[in-house]
């Protein structure tokens, strides 16, 4: 991190100093390294003595957490020269933002958001990563409603600004599709004049002093072949060789191959990162299961778009063999929450799935088995399971499928 003065904090809190300058923002005091500030957020007020042991060069108790954190990395990014890249979307965000910097690592000294550091504590966390020499900051900006975008580009003010999609989430929030557009566009209200937006086609851009660059249209997925257990993505910006066979995620390459252009590192060079590409947890992940069989574990988070296109990839990588779908309940889809689930039962009757367990009240709509949580699950699926299927693990967070995907991994071959 870019050393910042302690005497800075002054004012943000209860501050407990054992030197001059800091190195490095924890919240998590188990993480602390000599030289980090703690700061204590919530009960984090319990560990500072933790913090100091560990050699914590000062200790933080916050008046305002999040605006304490907020300062924190605004200062952090006040003093970078690097290019700030701020990726959103109602799916494939995170993904796109874990290609980016594989692509970018190569060429250049690049910070990306660790897993999903996308809100008011993560963004300034992921700041608070910034070293003197870093030449690239690839953020991740989550929408849990109106203005937590515009909060978060206000201090990390990003000069490219990518958004994925536009989809049915967070509705219990915005209320419409409408409203996703509008909070999701609160990135392209945020950039600087000159700045580029990397957007779906059919998105309206008001502003006329951005670079717009339009994903389907301006540049384009050309084709995507299976390769082993990777795949060839072809774009009109080239084509790359990745270590991922999900073929709903070849969009998203297009998006970090365009954000990739846009901080002007070399297209011709852009695949030899490409073999890097690390998802974070829970997210696209593929193992092997006894009999030759292969789980699948997307348990982080789910809506109709991406459970379909989940469940496409299932049969796809089944290949003949038995697919069996885990499928957790959708949330935060506000009055669309019942025609959201029926959806995900009419793809899964279309697609042919041949065992779904359902899980959670909402999830009834898929049919199959349906139990009401992880625990029972992973139950059912140790009678229901044979040598050689294919699992599809995924649903709503809260439901902490990924449990169940731990428990498959680590059965005996």
């Amino acid at each position: 991190m870019i050393a910042l003065p302690v005497s800075e904090l002054a004012e943000l809190g209860t501050l407990e100093t054992a030197a001059e300058e800091i190195t490095g923002v924890q919240v998590d005091s188990r993480r602390i390294l000599p030289g980090d500030l703690f700061v204590a957020i919530g009960p984090g007020a319990a560990f500072l003595s933790d913090a100091r042991g560990r050699g914590a060069a000062a200790t933080l108790v916050p008046d305002d957490a999040h605006a304490a954190l907020a300062w924190i990395g605004g200062l952090v990014r006040d003093r970078s020269g690097a290019q700030f890249v701020a990726i959103t979307g109602s799916m494939g965000k995170t993904t796109t933002k874990d290609i980016l910097a594989a692509l970018c690592r190569p060429h250049a000294r690049t910070v990306a958001a660790e897993s999903s550091y996308n809100n008011e504590i993560g963004v300034p966390l992921t700041l608070c990563r910034v070293e003197p020499d870093t030449e690239i900051c690839v953020l991740e900006l989550a929408m849990r409603g109106f203005g937590q975008i515009a909060e978060l580009c206000s201090f990390s003010r990003p000069g490219i600004g990518v958004i994925t999609s536009i989809g049915p989430v967070h509705l219990e929030k915005v209320g419409t599709i409408e409203g996703v557009r509008r909070a999701k566009t609160e990135l392209l209200d945020a950039l600087p004049p000159g700045g580029t937006a990397i957007v779906p086609a059919d998105l309206p851009v008001a502003r006329d002093d951005l670079t717009v660059v339009r994903v389907g249209e301006d540049v384009r997925l050309e084709g995507f072949e299976l390769r082993g257990d990777g795949a060839v993505v072809a774009t009109s910006l080239g084509s790359i060789e990745v270590n991922f066979s999900m073929r709903h995620l070849a969009e998203n390459v297009v998006y970090a191959l365009a954000a990739y252009r846009a901080l002007g590192l070399p297209l011709d060079r852009a695949a030899e990162g490409a073999s890097a590409i690390a998802f974070a947890d829970w997210r696209n992940q593929e193992l092997p299961l006894p009999g030759g069989g292969l789980l699948i574990n997307d348990a982080w988070n789910a809506n109709p778009v991406s459970m379909r296109a989940a469940l496409e990839h299932l049969r796809e990588r089944a290949a003949g063999r038995r697919t069996v779908a885990v499928l957790g309940e959708m949330a935060e889809l506000g009055d669309y929450s019942g025609e959201a689930h029926r959806e995900v039962g009419r793809a899964i009757e279309e697609l042919g799935i041949d065992v779904v367990v359902s899980v959670g009240p909402q999830a009834q709509a898929y049919g199959g088995s349906w139990v009401a949580g992880a625990d029972q699950a992973a139950g059912l699926l140790r009678d229901l399971l044979r040598p050689g299927d294919c699992v599809l693990v995924k649903g709503a967070r809260a439901l902490a499928l990924e449990g169940i995907a731990d428990e498959l991994a680590n059965l005996p071959a």
